[in-house]
């Protein structure tokens, strides 16, 4: 074991600041649960104004103990805390957690005290978890150094699972949960706000545990994604799965985000990217992320099959069908019903196979010999990926009859998950303790499901992290193009003319469309600043004069830097394209639905960038939307190949263009079978240091 998680998770001695004698206030309870739990460990509780603390000896200061602990626990107040860890600097402490309020970067207070303590760590040995961290725990020998009042019963069943949790609360959630559904720990860790220690650098520190099996991550935001990446390579080199709860899905979160690419690969979007390519099962569902492990570690050593073949075997219909009912709600899961030898098989043994994706043995089947057989025949036949095996009422009184016969199924070809439809618990127990996952929940099963398969582990080890100028500068539509047309992706041909100009002959195969090119118009259809469908050349004129009048009374500030006409397109369907630097996960590229049923559809899918071809044409597989140019009921086929090459140009704006912040082809159209795309509008920003360069 390593110095630095040995001091973490295994420490010979721990010292607690702040410690006090009122089991009513959190700085009591390290205390009273490492000794409730019997840790073997020497305790030195630190407080000058006591001398004893809960009937232990009290000592005045760090500095007057008979050692340096490897662990230190302030719980305090800000200010007091910050002098305590100058204190544990000073002596060289390898691990001070801390557990304060007051060091919340947002406001001006909390930012000074965040750098105090970066100073204060800045070139010493001492390691620091939080400084809103509710604690650590470590089942396997007892230690709980936290104030989560759900330790107050036990520090966890030991196991295989290392859960780690940014927000404090939950470690104590997933524990009570663990008891009662029989998940064993590892190890649970509150991370705070992740100043120095992150959770991708704890998590590494675990990777070498031989009781770690797999991990349960909660998140609330992307901080520490660098160390969180490596951590994921390393699991997965490791053969350790990863299931992640991550919060940000919503609406309100969503739009946060501002203009197209953004709204459809905002930072949730980004970050479901992040974990689907680094290999990380995103749950959403609390009881999945739990439930879900032992299915995800089986499902790790599997060949990744898009969609996963999954069919449910019941002993009760309506268990059966709640189970149908929800994987069918998830678009990439693929309900398979048995083959006709398989049903030949089980019509054999006396189980009746139809050509759904429904195995039910009806009541007469709830006995261990025909739950048994049917389990092995599915899982022999390897047409399935996941088997989901639904208990019914049995499972309460009578576990020998379905649940025991399940249990047997752990170490199946097939792997094997379980919804038990009664409330349970004992079942439940015995499914997790037996390796299978058990869930109490049909919603919770297909979640767990959903997530355990659709990690892809396709990211770079190498690709680039991307950086955001402070400032940025938005480029006008011409500008953009000059981008875009680096990338090698085609453009409808235009010219430009000045604002002023008398538009002649333009020299282009009508009809035509007019805009107006401003840097301060992002949205010119809003403001008058297009006129499209203009059949003769002669009619251009007066469409620029037209423009020019509807954006000064939209808004008489826009500066117009020009006139365009472009030759119109008659595409077969509108693509959004999209690239952005994302500030946690770095560039990522977006495909979606384009033109005005961009934000009506919101249908999109993101990857990490750059992407290698197989990568975009999985996303181009991922749009439902697009089988309509591809061959959707006798339609046109379009260029999908063109698309797919695409998307692979925008997303090397990561390698060729680092300057580039955020570009967005809308729409991109896709012409027919071999002939290409053909961008008609585009928008790029820039950090402002490179500006000038992308101009010249």
């Amino acid at each position: 074991m390593t110095g630095l998680r040995s001091a973490l998770f295994n420490p010979k001695s721990v010292a607690l600041f702040g410690a006090s004698d009122n089991l009513a206030k959190t700085s009591a309870r390290p205390l009273s649960y490492l000794r409730r739990n019997g840790w073997k460990g020497q305790v030195y509780p630190i407080n000058p104004f006591r001398t004893t603390v809960l009937g232990e000896p009290c000592w005045p200061s760090l500095e007057a103990l008979p050692e340096v602990p490897d662990h230190v626990y302030v719980v305090m107040n800000s200010e007091p805390a910050l002098d305590a860890i100058r204190e544990c600097v000073r002596l060289g402490v390898p691990v001070v957690s801390v557990l304060a309020n007051g060091f919340n970067a947002s406001s001006d207070e909390g930012a000074r005290r965040v750098q105090a303590v970066k100073d204060t760590l800045a070139g010493s040995s001492t390691r620091l978890l939080g400084p809103s961290s509710l604690g650590i725990a470590n089942p396997h020998v007892n230690f709980c150094l936290t104030g989560n009042a759900v330790f107050a019963e036990d520090a966890g069943t030991p196991g295989g699972v290392f859960v780690a949790s940014q927000s404090g609360s939950l470690i104590g959630a997933l524990l009570s949960r663990g008891r009662e559904s029989g998940v064993g720990f590892a190890g649970l860790v509150s991370t705070g706000n992740e100043i120095d220690l992150t959770l991708g650098e704890i998590c590494q520190l675990t990777l070498d545990d031989p009781s770690v099996t797999s991990y349960a991550l909660f998140l609330e935001s992307m901080v520490g994604a660098e160390s969180l990446q490596r951590f994921a390579q390393l699991a997965a080199e490791a053969g350790r799965s990863v299931l992640v709860y991550k919060l940000g899905r919503s609406e309100a979160a969503a739009r946060l985000s501002v203009g197209h690419t953004g709204a459809v690969a905002g930072d949730d979007a980004a970050a479901s990217a992040f974990f689907r390519e680094y290999g990380m099962g995103r749950t959403t569902n609390l009881d999945a992320l739990l439930d879900g492990q032992h299915l995800g570690q089986r499902l790790l050593a599997r060949p990744s099959v898009a969609p996963p073949r999954v069919i449910v075997v019941t002993t009760t219909g309506g268990g059966g069908a709640m189970v149908v009912d929800q994987l069918g709600l998830q678009k990439k899961v693929a309900l398979t019903a048995p083959s006709e030898t398989l049903r030949a098989r089980l019509a054999e043994a006396g189980i009746r196979g139809d050509s759904n994706a429904l195995v039910d043995l009806e009541l007469s089947g709830a006995n261990h010999d025909t739950v048994s057989t049917a389990l092995r025949l599915l899982s022999d036949s390897e047409e399935f990926d996941v088997i989901v095996a639904v208990a019914g009422s049995s499972a309460r009184n009578h576990p020998e009859l379905v649940v025991a016969p399940i249990a047997e199924s752990a170490s199946f070809g097939t792997p094997i998950a379980a919804f038990v439809a009664p409330h349970a618990p004992e079942a439940h127990k015995l499914l997790q303790q037996a390796g299978i996952s058990a869930f109490r929940s049909p919603e919770a099963c297909a979640d767990a499901i959903h997530a355990a398969t659709s990690r892809w582990f396709t990211a770079q080890s190498d690709r680039p992290t991307g950086t955001i100028a402070p400032h940025q500068i938005a480029l006008n539509e011409v500008e953009s193009y000059r981008i875009i047309e680096r990338t090698g992706i085609s453009i409808a041909e235009y010219v430009l003319f000045a604002p002023e100009a008398v538009i002649a002959d333009p020299g282009l195969d009508g009809p035509f469309v007019v805009k107006a090119i401003s840097r301060n118009l992002p949205h010119k259809s809003e403001a008058g600043g297009v006129i499209v469908g203009i059949k003769d050349w002669r009619d251009l004129d007066e469409a620029r004069t037209g423009i020019l009048r509807s954006i000064a009374d939209y808004s008489p500030d826009v500066a117009v830097e020009g006139v365009l006409v472009q030759r119109m397109v008659d595409g077969l369907f509108e693509v959004l394209l999209g690239y952005r630097v994302d500030p946690d996960v770095g560039p990522i590229v977006a495909v979606g639905v384009g033109g005005i049923a961009t934000e009506l559809f919101a249908e999109a899918t993101v990857a990490l960038a750059p992407v290698d071809e197989k990568t975009a044409r999985r996303l181009v597989d991922e749009i439902k939307s697009f089988d309509l140019f591809r061959g959707y009921r006798s339609r046109p086929r379009g260029d999908v190949e063109a698309l797919v090459k695409a998307i692979v140009s925008l997303s090397n704006l990561a390698v060729t263009a680092p300057e580039v912040i955020e570009a967005e082809i809308n729409p991109l159209f896709v012409l027919g079978e071999g002939l290409g795309v053909s961008a008609v509008d585009s928008f790029v920003s820039v950090g402002t240091q490179q500006i000038d360069d992308a101009d010249d």
